[in-house]
């Protein structure tokens, strides 16, 4: 599932011409007359606003309804969006793309270069309070970190229109994955117009306008979202689905009910503990794929004792990780001892020496670790572990809490939150230990590793180390940034703990037969306009 990283910053217009993003009906297929579809959509997303999203949730919803630079297709490769071509400067730090002249908001106003300007500003500008401002800064546009830190005015980030259909971005320093990260919700464009006039109500369904190939008809919170073919979107013509519905359920459990009784075609997850029995009954229909990201255990390092690392190490070393993996969750994951997932492209993490001994040994280290920072059967360590509303985190969560109080005697309180207010808890630092997981925004292993920086705006457990900081800084000018971020993971990891790896991930869904167009890939880029319904 390697595939090759994107390594020069300039692709021809004959190139990505070449390709569409769109749905793909093999010749003498027989559609069916009703082309709607019902998806799972995990929980209830906060926002739909793209410089505010924060989650999958919000991200699987907004890839329907809005539209940035570039796409990705099935593979992971770049394909065009609003832009139809870039060029970038001899040294990378200067990237001019073409964006089309037929692309359009959803009320039928043309989508702007000084549409792409306004998002990526109001992305960093501190009055958004977005949670992806780091998005921007990442690739080191300019004046990105001056803005953020109110050090500058949002204007003067490195942006610009040139004309209409001509944006520009500029770049302190050259960073070869930039145009990939043109995909992610935060760069898209915002329709300034309409976010004026409306101020935060303006993705309410009667306010909202966008430039995806859906526009919304209807929200109901908690219940529903209902998305309809944007006649304005530019390639509409290629899409098929009219219809798509969104069902925000957090249970894999009655996602799966629905999906059994025919209320579903598409789930968000399935229930681990059903896995073995559906890939039984219904195995065509449980789709497994190996998914850029690691699900690990996040420690509060603001306050005592998670800041003493043999408290983390004593932590993490007692998780027995293929109990995790194949008897708990049992759905193709891999056992994670580093931070970076091995599907990466371009990096092959080196393998932490505590992942080399028994678990025996791990047990017998976190023990003496323990003991040393204090923690005996006579002064057990005890706290709260926090995780979002899910069957499968819980499970998970019952797991590893006994492993805990076999091996080590510590006492673990279970806390679930539904996923706002555990998003609001974590940013807040109000936990001990809490369950999380990240999906790479992008293929290139700085997408993991770039979480576990100072500044990171998702970095809930305040980690902090100055040499980690540097590797990862001087990683974004380098050809071949392996040897930095290799050292980056021994520092994290093995020497610092600063989370708890587990597993890495996979997406596990299920997808009725008559689906087309399903194109699964590492990063769990999935586009209603892909699809098709089959006569059936």
């Amino acid at each position: 599932m390697k595939r090759t990283l994107l390594a020069t910053a300039i692709l021809t217009t004959s190139l990505l011409a070449a390709h569409s993003h769109a749905a793909d009906v093999p010749a003498g297929t027989q559609l069916a007359d009703v082309q709607d579809i019902v998806r799972g959509g995990g929980s209830e997303p906060a926002t739909l606003d793209p410089q505010k999203i924060e989650g999958t949730p919000g991200s699987l919803r907004a890839r329907d309804l809005f539209e940035g630079l570039y796409n990705l297709d099935g593979d992971g490769n770049l394909v065009p969006g609003v832009a139809t071509s870039y060029t970038a400067n001899a040294d990378n730090t200067l990237y001019t793309f073409t964006l089309r002249q037929d692309a359009k908001w959803s009320n039928g106003d043309p989508v702007t270069a000084h549409d792409f300007v306004y998002g990526f500003t109001r992305a960093v500008d501190p009055a958004t309070a977005s949670p992806y401002a780091w998005f921007i800064e990442i690739p080191s546009i300019v004046n990105a970190s001056k803005i953020i830190a109110s050090d500058a005015d949002p204007s003067t980030l490195g942006v610009k229109a040139l004309d209409d259909f001509t944006f520009q971005v500029s770049l302190e320093r050259p960073v070869p994955y930039f145009v990939k990260m043109t995909a992610h919700q935060t760069m898209f464009p915002a329709p300034k117009n309409t976010i004026e006039k409306w101020g935060s109500d303006w993705t309410k369904a009667d306010n909202i306008v966008s430039n995806g190939a859906y526009k919304m008809d209807e929200w109901i919170v908690n219940e529903k979202m209902v998305f309809s073919r944007n006649a304005n979107y530019w390639n509409n013509d290629k899409t098929v689905i009219n219809q798509v519905t969104f069902l925000p359920i957090e249970s894999p459990n009655a996602e799966l009910k629905r999906f059994q009784a025919g209320q579903m075609d598409l789930s968000y997850e399935l229930p681990n503990d059903h896995f073995k029995q559906l890939k039984r009954e219904i195995p065509e229909q449980v789709v497994i794929t190996p998914h850029l990201g690691t699900y690990y255990y996040q420690f509060n390092l603001t306050k005592a004792p998670y800041n003493d690392v043999r408290v983390r190490k004593a932590l993490s070393y007692a998780i027995d990780r293929n109990v995790i993996a194949n008897f708990v969750t049992g759905t193709g994951e891999l056992p994670a001892y580093s931070f970076t997932p091995e599907i990466v492209n371009g990096f092959d993490p080196a393998t932490p020496d505590y992942a080399t001994w028994t678990q025996k040994e791990r047990n017998e280290k976190a023990q003496a670790l323990l003991e040393e920072a204090g923690f005996t059967k006579s002064n057990p360590l005890s706290f709260k572990l926090l995780y979002n509303t899910n069957e499968n985190h819980k499970k998970i969560a019952i797991a590893i809490a006994s492993m805990w109080k076999k091996t080590l005697g510590v006492n673990v309180t279970l806390e679930n939150q539904e996923w706002k207010t555990y998003i609001e808890t974590k940013k807040h630092q109000q936990f001990d230990v809490a369950r999380a997981g990240w999906i790479g925004d992008y293929n290139e292993a700085s997408t993991m590793l770039d979480l576990l920086t100072s500044t990171h705006g998702n970095n809930d457990g305040k980690y902090s180390n100055p040499e980690y900081d540097r590797l990862l800084n001087e990683a974004k000018t380098m050809q071949n940034p392996a040897v930095n971020y290799n050292q980056a993971e021994e520092i994290a990891i093995e020497q610092d703990m600063a989370v708890a790896p587990i597993y890495q991930y996979t997406t596990k869904r299920l997808v009725k037969p008559y689906v087309g167009g399903y194109f699964p890939n590492p990063e769990d880029s999935i586009y209603t306009r892909d699809m098709y319904i089959i006569k059936h």
